[in-house]
């Protein structure tokens, strides 16, 4: 699984997708995201603009990955 590292409270499912290396462009996260690939804690997610919160998963195509805040 993913680590994701942030150092804000939140980030977006279309940059997250990006750092994690799931997609190559913000238009290649949008149409994935619509096309309902996408699984956020486990359901389909639809919005490109959802906040994503430390412990927060999400997955395309096999592939997983983990929010984690280095917030402190």
């Amino acid at each position: 699984m993913e680590k994701i590292v942030i150092k804000d409270e939140f980030i977006k499912l279309g940059q997250a997708m990006k750092l994690a290396g799931f997609v190559d462009s913000g238009l290649d996260a949008k149409i994935c995201i619509q096309a309902g690939e996408v699984r956020v804690n486990g359901e389909v997610c639809m919005q490109r603009g959802k906040k994503l919160y430390h412990g927060n998963t999400f997955s395309f195509h096999g592939e997983e990955a983990v929010i984690v805040s280095n917030i402190e």
